[in-house]
């Protein structure tokens, strides 16, 4: 009998390479091979991305780390030779160390102690699909590479979160040496690097809960197995952190434990003898513990608790630094109208613009804008090119949605028909934009109205308007 259920189950798992035949079957599931040949490809692309990444930040934090404490042992030589000596004689070293063994995680096997639950399930997947690329020696190859690119994910990530407990060891260390000597505030830069190194390996980590669309349909067709969810339940790295029973989710799996009414009628019961307004005071006594909770929580965050540094309380990290630059892009396009008569207006101005966020609280950005005519009226209506724009922006945020913004623009404001016209550079007129922008958010974009003042309209022949509105939408 479990010879037959076993060959079952080896047939089941093998069709999964079969060409133009479905993977699997079984509860409605189908994971045809070209779809996981993509979804095998997708992975071994993401992860050797991510663990690149990995490797490239962290040898520049370490870079900038040791340069830091270098420019902290000078300092230290004025003050106390002996104790400079005493604390940096090793530190070329302990870096190179750190180095050595981010590059030896490439050829090492090494664990990943930290649980990481989208990783979790890829690797358990790709342990499933691993008897049945046995049939197909293409597939077979792609498995390997993405197992080999997901198992250098996971040493990268765990070498790396074993630096960043070094380096926050390291700035305890000097900073209960080095405030000896009046130097607490020499070691704020290095404070700051070694905050954000841990909040670039936050950023790598919710990247896995992002996965691509080819990963979630074949997550999404492999879950609808039977087979998949029991290979799951026994081989994940959650099955073996907490080992569930074979009858869980059952009432067997239930006895001798207590049941949430059984625990509710207890407490009733205990508030019942002490008195009639026993219960009351129970209740407000959980009350004032949630209430002293929440201010205690306050409090922590407040001190810069939570991901930021308790010792830093003045320091307001820079949300955008981990990101990459890509980003740190947003899109957008704006709208403006002129001299409108009756319904239609003359002309509208549409915009595209890039910009880039140097913090939470300011943008620096490009455009490009098209005049559009639209005719002298209803009666009249025929679309022509009245020109086009290039700007500059910048915008910095005031106080809730309220931003200031500027901006340095170029304009060709003359009716044109081929592009050779705009070579001609006495045509252009600049101006000079200030102004505020409200941003409001509509779902889940953020949109926005900026009224702006051109300031060097009144110097422009022919003299274009000064106040300039327009509508933004982020793309």
């Amino acid at each position: 009998m479990r010879a037959a259920v076993a060959a079952a189950f080896m047939a089941i798992l093998i069709s999964i390479v079969g060409h133009g035949q479905t993977a699997v079957t079984g509860n409605a599931l189908e994971l045809p091979a070209n779809t996981a040949s993509k979804f095998l490809g997708s992975i071994t692309n993401k992860f050797s991305k991510l663990q690149s990444n990995i490797t490239k930040q962290t040898e520049g934090y370490l870079d900038r780390l040791e340069k830091q404490e270098a420019r902290l042992c000078k300092k230290l030589q004025k003050k106390d030779s002996i104790a400079a000596r005493k604390l940096f004689q090793d530190n070329a070293r302990k870096y190179a160390a750190m180095r050595a063994r981010l590059h030896a995680a490439d050829s090492t096997d090494i664990k990943l102690k930290e649980y990481l639950p989208h990783y979790d399930t890829l690797k358990t997947s790709l342990a499933f699909m691993d008897k049945a690329a046995a049939g197909n020696p293409e597939l077979q190859q792609q498995l390997g590479r993405a197992k080999g690119q997901l198992q250098q994910f996971g040493n990268k990530m765990q070498v790396a979160n074993e630096i960043k407990k070094q380096l926050k060891e390291r700035k305890q260390q000097l900073a209960a040496q080095l405030q000896q000597f009046g130097m607490g505030k020499e070691l704020m830069a290095m404070n700051r690097e070694v905050y954000y190194y841990g909040q670039q390996l936050n950023e790598y980590k919710a990247m896995l809960n992002d996965p691509k669309k080819i990963e979630q349909k074949a997550l999404a067709l492999l879950k609808g197995s039977s087979l998949y969810q029991g290979f799951m339940k026994n081989n994940s790295m959650l099955a073996q952190l907490f080992k569930l029973p074979d009858n869980y989710g059952t009432p067997e799996s239930l006895a001798g434990l207590q049941t949430v009414a059984g625990v509710q009628q207890l407490l009733n019961g205990r508030a019942a003898a002490g008195g009639p307004n026993a219960g009351q005071a129970m209740q407000q006594g959980m009350q004032q513990a949630q209430s002293q909770l929440k201010s205690l929580k306050d409090r922590i965050n407040k001190l810069g608790g939570g991901s930021s540094n308790m010792d830093m309380p003045n320091f307001t990290p820079n949300k955008q630094k981990t990101k990459t630059f890509l980003q740190r892009l947003e899109y957008g396009m704006n709208i403006q109208t002129q001299k409108v008569h009756g319904i239609l207006p003359t002309t509208t101005d549409i915009a595209l613009t890039a910009g880039y966020k140097l913090n939470d609280k300011s943008t620096i950005g490009i455009g490009a804008s098209y005049k559009l005519g639209w005719g002298t009226g209803i009666q009249d209506i025929h679309l022509t090119s009245q020109g086009m724009g290039l700007r500059s922006f910048v915008d910095v945020k005031l106080k809730g949605s309220f931003w200031l913004s500027g901006g340095y623009e170029m304009n060709y404001l003359q009716a044109f028909t081929s592009y050779e016209q705009l070579y001609n550079t006495q045509a252009w007129q600049r101006s000079g934009l200030v102004g505020l922008t409200k941003k409001y958010r509509i779902g889940k974009k953020t949109n926005n109205i900026q009224v702006l003042w051109d300031f060097l309209s009144y110097s422009q022949q022919p003299r274009a308007e000064a106040i300039k509105f327009r509508i933004g939408y982020k793309l």
